[in-house]
Formats: C-alpha cells, sequence, structure tokens
C-alpha cells in the first residue's frame, strides 16, 4: 500500500512538472502588460474612489494573506479588509505611483512582483503627506482579472 501510495504521488509530481509548459517569451511579455495595466486601474481606482476600492483587487479566498507596513505577521482578507474600511474614514486622498515594479509571470495564472511605490495621503486636518513603501507578492488570475493573492509592504525611511 505505501508503495502504492508513493508510486501515485511520484508520478503526479513529474506529471504536473512536465505538464506545466514554459511560457515564451511573448507569453511573458503578454502577461506583464496586463499586470500593468492592472496595477494602473488599482491605482486610479483608489485615486478616485479611496481605500475600500481595494477589495475588487484583493483575492478573498482562504490561500490570501498579507503583511502591511508596521506588522510582522501574516493577516488574512477579513481582516485586511477591516484595516482598509477603518483606515478609509481617515484618509481624504490616496495615490499611488511605482517608482519602479518587476514582474515575474511563473505561469499564465501566477506571477511574482516586486517594487517601490510613492505615495501621496491627506488624512484628515493634516497636510499631505508624501512615503515610499517597498513592495512585493504574488497575482493570481482569476476569472474576473488579476487579483493580490500574498505579498508585504513596508516603509522606506
Amino acid at each position: 500500500m505505501k508503495l502504492t501510495w508513493t508510486t501515485s504521488l511520484l508520478f503526479i509530481v513529474i506529471f504536473n512538472t512536465y505538464g506545466q509548459k514554459a511560457l515564451s517569451h511573448d507569453g511573458k511579455e503578454a502577461i506583464k502588460l496586463e499586470i500593468k495595466q492592472m496595477f494602473e486601474n488599482f491605482h486610479n481606482d483608489i485615486k478616485k474612489n479611496g481605500l475600500t476600492s481595494e477589495f475588487k483587487y484583493l483575492d478573498d479566498s482562504s490561500d490570501f494573506f498579507w503583511v502591511p507596513p508596521g506588522y510582522k505577521e501574516t493577516l488574512d482578507y477579513d481582516t485586511v479588509k477591516k484595516i482598509l474600511i477603518d483606515n478609509s474614514k481617515k484618509v481624504n486622498f490616496i495615490e499611488f505611483s511605482w517608482e519602479n515594479i518587476k514582474i515575474y509571470p511563473l505561469t499564465k495564472n501566477i506571477a511574482n512582483y516586486s517594487g517601490v511605490v510613492k505615495c501621496v495621503q491627506t488624512v484628515t486636518n493634516h497636510d499631505p503627506l508624501t512615503f515610499k513603501l517597498i513592495e512585493s507578492g504574488t497575482l493570481i488570475k482569476r476569472e474576473d482579472g488579476w487579483k493580490f493573492l500574498n505579498g508585504q509592504s513596508r516603509n522606506l525611511q
């Protein structure tokens, strides 16, 4: 029985490894363009509608996790959603723009990214604040587009 289970597991691993076609250069470039467009839409939606517009870009599956600035442990989707709702009441204006970004397509539906994001925000009764975040994470392509599956953000000093 143990030999059958081990052989089956080995067969599945080998089949999945060799069954995945490597992405062509053109395929990788097409994915990068899709993701750059997603980030542009994401940043435009936040600028126009505030922090709660992030929800449509977050993967609400049980696989989602994030480590926001100032946190040392991963947070699940519901916790991140609550933080965004709470902060949206305090933030009058927010704008993100990439200073640099690297996108690494892994498959047709999964990609990693990393880069530096410039943020300008105005919190209730305060002058605008500009800061930078270093961010990295994994994106997953769902039926309705690319979503943040997991990642982390840290303030740059």
